[in-house]
């Protein structure tokens, strides 16, 4: 069973910035793809970042250039770098790990979430 925490989380002013950390347990995290959702109330929860087993990485145009998404694969750990922030970045911040098992079965891990508030 693979379990993912996330971290750093908070209260921040507009055009401040934030560090979210994910560490999950297990051996897959090498071989997972990591990701980065939000969701804000009364919103569908929507991809923010993605980054490959490789370090490739893909950003949702609404971050892009404000956000990195960065893994350790030595501490099992994904982050997401926030600078530039605004109040439509508030939301829970939901870390996502993709796996594919031999039989090329798709495994979906996710954390509890982490409140990211930004005040204008």
């Amino acid at each position: 069973q693979v379990q993912l925490v996330e971290s750093g989380g908070g209260l921040v002013q507009a055009g401040g910035s934030l560090r979210l950390s994910c560490e999950a347990s297990g051996s897959i995290f090498r071989d997972s793809a990591m990701s980065w959702y939000r969701q804000a109330p009364g919103k569908q929860r929507e991809l923010v970042a993605t980054i490959t087993t490789v370090g490739n990485t893909n950003y949702a145009d609404s971050v892009k250039g404000r956000f990195t998404i960065s893994r350790d694969n030595a501490k099992n750990t994904v982050f997401l770098q926030m600078n530039s922030l605004k109040p439509e970045d508030t939301a829970v911040y939901y870390c996502n790990a993709v796996y594919y098992g031999l039989n090329l079965k798709r495994y979906d891990y996710w954390g509890q979430g982490t409140q990211v508030t930004v005040s204008s």
